[in-house]
């Protein structure tokens, strides 16, 4: 038997589409700061990058908005998100907004206005 892979998640940062509703509205960003104490974070939760959701002791906050990590993410942040809509229309999961009224003219043994159009000009 093979050893067993699991994910890391004491160092997981928020993902992008969590990000982006962070950044669009302060109500979902002040719910994200005020689930954990601020006794509990570096620099008493002071110093916060929103791009890379995560807590800096100081200065040193400064810094990391130089390094190559943040400059990362904020490229990986240009693209919207996806929403679930377009990852349902993707897999070919349309939204079902009841029958047609084509289809119920059929069910019922009428012929559709559409075809009714094109066997009149002929």
């Amino acid at each position: 038997m093979g050893s067993i892979r699991r994910s890391k998640t004491k160092r997981r940062t928020r993902d992008l589409d969590q990000v982006h509703a962070d950044i669009r509205s302060a109500k979902h960003l002040s719910q994200h700061k005020s689930a954990k104490p601020a006794e509990d974070r570096p620099g008493l939760g002071q110093f916060y990058c929103i791009e890379c959701a995560k807590w800096f002791e100081g200065e040193i906050l400064i810094q990391h908005r130089k390094g190559k990590k943040h400059k990362k993410r904020l490229r990986a942040l240009r693209a919207e998100p996806y929403t679930q809509k377009e990852a349902e229309a993707a897999v070919g999961i349309r939204t079902d907004n009841g029958i047609r009224n084509n289809a119920l003219a059929v069910a019922s043994g009428e012929q559709p206005a559409a075809m009714e159009v094109e066997t009149a000009g002929t």
